[in-house]
Formats: structure tokens, C-alpha cells, sequence
């Protein structure tokens, strides 16, 4: 008896240390093979994820492609190839228009808002006097349109103003200078959006003569320089001008608006320009 009793305990631990490593080696299998099944299931969803970006990423470059070309040729800041640019154009981004001879040995550069009534008297008073001196070749005017009095005020008039502007241009400078003269002598009060109206635009546009051809009205009743007058304000916001008008001859800030408020006469703007270039 002490003998069997001996190979039973004898067999019971060679037998419970084979069933042990039996578990062991089911549990591994069991998970590798989990391990791998996950993994599978993750791969998968990886792949069905990836394909589902891609297809919406698609959609949306191509209905985000749409929507571009359609914005940009109608009320678009980006620098897209599908902003039209009207013709003589200048300076960064196409965003200046200058005036006068192109060998002018000194530069005005202007900055004013079609809405501004400070910028109305300064033309009113001076303006006549800025063309008159640009004429005889003492300077070129560098303009640089802003159109910010249209978040300040409310409406759109600063910017349909700047993009039938452009239409002017498009006709050429010496037509964009007369009708850019003829807005500020037409200037509505500034609580009013007087110039969101296409139809007062086009009216005003009859006192330039030669201005009103069909490419003109077409280009102010479709808006198509908006986008380029998106362009413009944009570049006025990016030049570090906090007001208007400003006026610089040579990059010197000429004050153009006197102390008690009121713009510069022509006369008083011949002097200090005189007196700035030491002529």
C-alpha cells in the first residue's frame, strides 16, 4: 500500500505540472489568436475610416473649389486668379492706383474711404490743388482706397463705391481720377449708405464723360470688382494707417487737417508741399 500510494503521489506530480503548462500554452494561443483578431477589426476600421476622409475630403475640395470660384468672382479677399483685377492696376497685389507721370521725381500717396466725410472736405478744399501739382509733374498720387467705414457705419457703400471705382479704372486713370471726384463731390451724409445703390452709382457715373460704356454699367450692376475692392480695403487695413484721410509725401505724413478741424486750402497745401520737398 505505501508503495502504490507512492507512484499515485508520484504520478499526480509529473501529471499536474503537464496540465499546468497545457493552460498556460491554450491561454497563449487564445490570445495571439484574440490579439490578431483584434488588431484585424482595427485594421479594418482604420481602412473604412481612411476611405471615408478621403471621399469626404474630396467633396469637399471639389465643393469647396465651387464655392470659391463662385465667391471670388463675387466678394473675395484671397489672392485666387479668379478675382477679376481691372486694368492699370499697380503697386503690391494690384491693390494702388497712381495718378500722374511715371517719372515724377517725388510720391503722394493717399489714403482715403469714399464714405469718409473728413476725406470730402480735404478733396473739397484741396483736392483741385492735390490734381493741379500731380499734373505739372511735381509728384505722382499713390491712392490706396479703404472701404472700413462699412463695418464702422453699417451698409456697403464704401465698397461698391471702391468696386465701381475699379470699373473706372478698368476704363482708364484719368477716367477712375474724374469719377473719384465726382464721388466725393456727391458724397452722401455719412449715417446714409447712399453709394450701396448700383442704380445712384450709374448715375453719378453719367458726369464723366466717355465713362459710361456697356462694360462699365455691366461691371457695376454685376459686381465685378468686388472682389478686387476686397483686395484693396484689405491692403488699407494691412498698412498700418489708423485714419483717414492720410496723406504722405515721400512716406512724410503731411497734416492735411489743421488743428481746428478743417482740411488744408489749396493754397496751404501748395505751401507745405513746397516747404516738404524744398522747392
Amino acid at each position: 500500500m505505501p508503495r502504490r500510494a507512492g507512484r499515485r503521489v508520484q504520478r499526480r506530480r509529473i501529471t499536474m505540472p503537464s496540465t499546468h503548462k497545457s493552460a498556460k500554452t491554450v491561454t497563449a494561443r487564445e490570445r495571439l489568436k484574440q490579439a490578431q483578431q483584434a488588431e484585424a477589426l482595427r485594421a479594418k476600421r482604420r481602412r473604412a475610416i481612411t476611405i471615408g476622409v478621403s471621399v469626404v475630403a474630396a467633396v469637399a475640395v471639389i465643393a469647396g473649389g465651387a464655392t470659391l470660384a463662385v465667391n471670388a468672382s463675387k466678394d473675395s479677399d484671397s489672392g485666387s486668379s479668379t478675382v477679376a483685377i481691372p486694368a492699370n492696376t499697380s503697386g503690391p497685389d494690384n491693390t494702388v492706383i497712381v495718378y500722374g507721370k511715371a517719372d515724377a521725381p517725388h510720391t503722394l500717396a493717399v489714403y482715403e474711404d469714399f464714405r469718409c466725410p473728413v476725406c470730402e472736405s480735404f478733396e473739397t478744399a484741396a483736392g483741385p490743388t492735390v490734381k493741379e501739382l500731380a499734373d505739372q509733374g511735381q509728384y505722382k498720387i499713390e491712392y490706396h482706397l479703404a472701404a472700413f467705414l462699412d463695418n464702422n457705419l453699417g451698409g456697403k457703400g464704401s465698397k461698391t463705391a471702391l468696386a465701381a471705382a475699379g470699373a473706372a479704372l478698368n476704363e482708364g486713370v484719368d477716367k477712375f481720377k474724374q469719377f473719384h471726384d465726382v464721388l466725393y463731390a456727391n458724397q452722401p451724409a455719412e449715417s446714409e449708405d447712399g453709394f450701396g445703390d448700383v442704380n445712384h452709382i450709374l448715375e453719378l457715373a453719367d458726369q464723366v464723360p466717355g465713362l459710361k460704356t456697356e462694360a462699365f454699367t455691366k461691371a457695376v450692376t454685376e459686381g465685378t470688382y468686388k472682389g478686387w475692392a476686397n483686395k484693396v480695403a484689405t491692403a488699407f487695413n494691412k498698412s498700418g494707417v489708423s485714419g483717414t484721410p492720410t496723406v504722405k509725401l515721400d512716406g512724410q505724413t503731411l497734416n492735411v487737417i489743421g488743428q481746428n478741424g478743417k482740411a488744408l486750402t489749396g493754397e496751404q497745401f501748395g505751401a507745405l508741399v513746397k516747404q516738404t520737398i524744398g522747392g
